[in-house]
C-alpha cells in the first residue's frame, strides 16, 4: 500500500491538437490578466513609492535624477516633526475628522433609517430633496454659511464652522445608509415590533447590528474627506494658524521648504500614512458596504 502512494502520479499530456491549442489559449489568459493587474498595480503604486524615497534623501540628493537614496536619511521626518505647529495641525485634523465623522453617523443613521423603513406622505419628495443637496455645489453656499459663522456666530478662526453642520446629516451619507438600510428584509423589523421592541429599540437592537457595514463605509468616506479637506480650513480657519489642519499646513510647510523636497516629501508622506492605515486595515467592511449600498432602490 505505501509502495503505491509513493508512485509519482503520473499526468498525461494534452496529445490532441484541440487540447493544446485550449492549453495554450488558457495560459495566454492567464498571463494577459495578471499583466494588466501587475501594470495597474504598479500604475497605482509607483507615485507612492518615489514620494516614500525622496522623503529619505539628503537635501542635494533630492534635486538630482536620482531615484534611490544614497544614505537614508530617517532624520528627515524627525525635522518635519520639529517644525513649529505640526503637531498642533495633527491635533486639529484628529479633531475635525474624528469628531465630524462621529457627529455624521449619529445624525445620518436615524433619517437614513426613516427613508428606508417607515412608510409616511412625503417620503419620496424628502427622498428627492435629499438627493437634490447631494447635487449642489459647496461653493453655491458658501459666502451665506461664512457670514452667518462669522458675522452671526463669531466662529471664525476655528473648526466648529466645518464640525457643528455634521451633526445635522449628510446628504451623501443619509443616502448610502438608506440604500444599504433597504437590503434588510422587514421581516427582521416587524418581528422586533411584533416582541415589543419600539422604533428607537429596534434601530439600536436589531438595525445597526446588521448595518455594520453601511456604516463602516460611511464612517470612512466621511473620515477621508474630513482628513483631506482644504477648502474648508482655507475658508474658516487660514485667519488663526492655531486651528490648521494638516491639508492646510502642509500648503504652509510647502512654501516654507520649497526648494527643500526631501522634507516636503517626508512631510506628504506622515499626512497620507493615516488615511492608508486606516484604509488597509477597514478595507474589507468598506468594500462589502459599498457593495451592498446598490442591491435594492
Amino acid at each position: 500500500m505505501a509502495q503505491v502512494l509513493d508512485r509519482p502520479v503520473e499526468v498525461k499530456a494534452p496529445t490532441s491538437p484541440a487540447e493544446r491549442t485550449a492549453r495554450r489559449r488558457a495560459l495566454l489568459e492567464w498571463i494577459a490578466v495578471h499583466s494588466l493587474g501587475v501594470a495597474a498595480a504598479l500604475f497605482f503604486t509607483l507615485p507612492f513609492v518615489f514620494v516614500f524615497l525622496t522623503s529619505l534623501m539628503s537635501d542635494s540628493q533630492a534635486l538630482s535624477r536620482d531615484l534611490i537614496p544614497h544614505t537614508w536619511e530617517w532624520a528627515n521626518y524627525k525635522k518635519v516633526f520639529d517644525t513649529p505647529g505640526f503637531l498642533t495641525w495633527w491635533k486639529n485634523t484628529l479633531i475635525y475628522a474624528g469628531l465630524g465623522t462621529v457627529l455624521t453617523v449619529v445624525s445620518s443613521v436615524p433619517v437614513a433609517y426613516a427613508l428606508a423603513k417607515f412608510r409616511f406622505r412625503g417620503r419620496n419628495l424628502a427622498l428627492m430633496l435629499v438627493i437634490s443637496m447631494m447635487m449642489l455645489p459647496p461653493q453655491v453656499v458658501v459666502i451665506p454659511m461664512y457670514l452667518f459663522w462669522a458675522k452671526q456666530l463669531d466662529l471664525s478662526g476655528t473648526l466648529w464652522p466645518m464640525i457643528i453642520p455634521m451633526g445635522f446629516g449628510d446628504a451623501f451619507s443619509i443616502f448610502l445608509l438608506r440604500q444599504f438600510l433597504m437590503t434588510i428584509p422587514n421581516e427582521y423589523v416587524d418581528a422586533a415590533k411584533v416582541d415589543g421592541c419600539g422604533d428607537l429599540r429596534t434601530l439600536l437592537k436589531v438595525v445597526l447590528p446588521m448595518a455594520r457595514p453601511g456604516i463602516a463605509a460611511v464612517a470612512l468616506f466621511q473620515f477621508f474627506y474630513a482628513w483631506n479637506d482644504y477648502f474648508g480650513p482655507q475658508i474658516y480657519a487660514s485667519e488663526n494658524p492655531g486651528a490648521w489642519t494638516l491639508s492646510y499646513g502642509l500648503e504652509s510647510f510647502k512654501g516654507m521648504h520649497h526648494t527643500d523636497w526631501n522634507l516636503t516629501m517626508a512631510a506628504t508622506v506622515l499626512v497620507m500614512a493615516p488615511v492608508i492605515l486606516v484604509f488597509f486595515f477597514a478595507q474589507k467592511a468598506f468594500v462589502e458596504g459599498v457593495t451592498l449600498t446598490g442591491v435594492k432602490g
